[in-house]
């Protein structure tokens, strides 16, 4: 008698495999799970902020709210100390100023945010090719992810930085990105400017020409008119805070501990480690990970930037992950990652149990008053640095391992 087993059309693998299907080709109910999802962690929130001493609404919210009310009555939102971001952050959150239900108007706008973000993410896996269903699989990496919906309900504005446009200006860090984009945007790719092609027509095309344009009036344009309102305060702030900034509260950096002994010490002359880390951090993200990989895979290089980027860089939150985080899904369907389970499963695995061990550490300082910095907090932001290290180092070799974009498309012409 013949059986249907696992795996052959018909049996229980193949329905399984055709159900997950069904369900991520409804991008109507995918977005609205992921809306729920927030939805309750916004409501969770209000619930956890008024009955529990641990309080769910991220700190720097009330920061972002605190700068609000300043606006609302025709003030600079940097009177609010560490308020240490664009003024348009303070604009966009001014209905909080109302009081109210209207306090959480901002953690709304952050995961509506997010949700866009996700779905713009589908929509350029769509455009790579990929069926609907599976696009909508890799965007929910992003969509259903609880750690993301966490971030954003909790106050967080770094999901709405990818939807936003104007990155630059709102964070430092995606300048990064800008030679990844113009290395990527060669003469094959885009046309000569001078339509001669050579060695200048391969520098300077049309594309090329686009991108710096736009991308200087618009970072130009807002940064001449934040400074006409608020002065050098603006600069300061906003920017060159940044070049010598010591957060001695702690964090995931690996350089936490030092800048926490020096912050003790106090102010010293010349190049402290708080400027000195920006070399490593700088070279890998800035200037060899584009040069390298740029031209093979564009977002799969922003992902190794980024990820460079946080894991060198001198502070290291739980909200700067989904700075990376979001170009997951354009790197993973093509990765070890993936074609090598184990090996997926195990990085995940390190990943989580790194921020495990020193979030256990940072609750016996936070919570029970022990001094952890050294060893236990030490120990741990090295360990979650060498496993930092580790995942790049794979991320770095798949990216490699890809033909480049420009030969690719050479190819296929010649195939044509």
């Amino acid at each position: 008698m013949s059986q249907t087993i696992s795996g052959e059309p018909g049996g229980p693998a193949s329905k399984k495999s055709s159900t997950i299907t069904n369900l991520f080709a409804n991008t109507r109910l995918i977005l609205s799970i992921s809306l729920l999802l927030r939805a309750a962690l916004l409501l969770w929130g209000e619930y956890q902020d008024a009955n529990s001493p641990l309080k769910y609404t991220d700190i720097d919210y009330l920061v972002f709210t605190d700068a609000s009310r300043y606006v609302y009555h025709n003030q600079s939102p940097y009177l609010r100390d560490t308020y240490r971001y664009t003024p348009l952050l303070a604009w966009l959150l001014y209905p909080t100023a109302y009081g109210g239900r209207w306090f959480c108007f901002g953690k709304a706008v952050f995961a509506i945010g997010d949700i866009v973000t996700g779905y713009l993410i589908f929509l350029l896996l769509q455009r790579q090719k990929m069926s609907k269903a599976r696009a909508m699989g890799f965007a929910s990496i992003w969509l259903l992810n609880p750690m993301v919906a966490n971030i954003s309900t909790r106050g967080s504005s770094e999901g709405l930085l990818a939807v936003i446009v104007v990155g630059v200006h709102f964070k430092i860090y995606p300048f990064v990105y800008a030679v990844s984009m113009v290395w990527w945007l060669d003469r094959r790719q885009a046309g000569s400017w001078d339509g001669r092609g050579g060695m200048f027509g391969g520098l300077v095309n049309r594309k090329r020409v686009q991108l710096a344009l736009f991308s200087f009036i618009t970072f130009a344009g807002l940064n001449m008119l934040m400074f006409r309102l608020y002065g050098i305060e603006f600069i300061r702030h906003s920017y060159t805070y940044h070049l010598t900034r010591i957060d001695h509260r702690h964090n995931f950096s690996v350089y936490n501990t030092l800048l926490h002994m020096k912050s003790a010490l106090g102010s010293s002359s010349g190049l402290g480690v708080e400027s000195l880390a920006f070399f490593p951090q700088l070279f890998l993200s800035v200037v060899a990970i584009p040069l390298l990989l740029a031209k093979k895979d564009l977002a799969s290089t922003m992902l190794a930037q980024t990820f460079a980027f946080v894991t060198f860089n001198k502070v290291c939150t739980s909200q700067y992950f989904l700075w990376y985080m979001v170009f997951l899904p354009f790197y993973l369907p093509n990765s070890s990652l993936l074609r090598r389970p184990k090996l997926g499963y195990s990085a995940l695995a390190l990943w989580v149990l790194g921020q495990a061990l020193w979030l256990q550490q940072g609750y016996e300082l936070e919570f029970l008053g022990k001094s952890t910095f050294v060893p236990g907090l030490w120990v741990a932001s090295m360990l979650f640095f060498g496993i930092n290290c580790w995942i790049l180092g794979i991320v770095v070799s798949d990216i490699n391992a890809q033909p480049s974009s420009t030969s690719a498309a050479l190819s296929a012409k010649k195939a044509a």
